[in-house]
C-alpha cells in the first residue's frame, strides 16, 4: 500500500527539512509551475535516476493529480525507498498551499 500525503503536510514537512519533494512531470509542465525546493527527475526517468537518491532520506512525489506519482511511488517502494504520494499533485498544492501559482 502506498502512504499518503497531504499538501498541508508537506508543506510543514518541507520547512522542517523533513522530506524532500521529487517532482514527476514532464518539462513542458514544470515550465507552467513548479516548487522550488523540488528535484525534478520525470516519471520516464526515474528508473535511471535512481543511483541518485538515498534510502535514507523519505520522499514525497509528486505530479499534476496525483496518478502518476502513486505509479512512481509503487516503484520506489518495491525499490526500498521510503515515499509517500502527494494527494492532488501539484494541482492542489496551488488550490490549497500557493493560491498565486499557475494552474492548468
Amino acid at each position: 500500500m502506498i502512504k499518503q500525503i497531504s499538501v498541508r503536510e508537506l508543506n510543514n514537512e518541507l520547512s522542517l527539512r523533513k522530506i524532500k519533494l521529487i517532482d514527476v512531470r514532464e518539462d513542458d509542465e514544470l515550465a507552467i509551475c513548479s516548487i522550488d525546493s523540488s528535484i525534478h527527475v520525470p516519471m520516464n526517468k526515474v528508473p535511471s535516476s535512481i543511483d541518485q537518491l538515498d534510502k535514507n532520506t523519505k520522499y514525497a512525489i509528486m505530479c499534476h493529480s496525483g496518478v502518476r506519482s502513486h505509479n512512481v511511488c509503487f516503484y520506489l517502494q518495491n525499490q526500498g525507498f521510503d515515499v509517500v504520494n502527494v494527494q492532488g499533485g501539484i494541482h492542489e498544492w496551488a488550490q490549497v498551499i500557493d493560491k498565486t501559482m499557475k494552474v492548468y
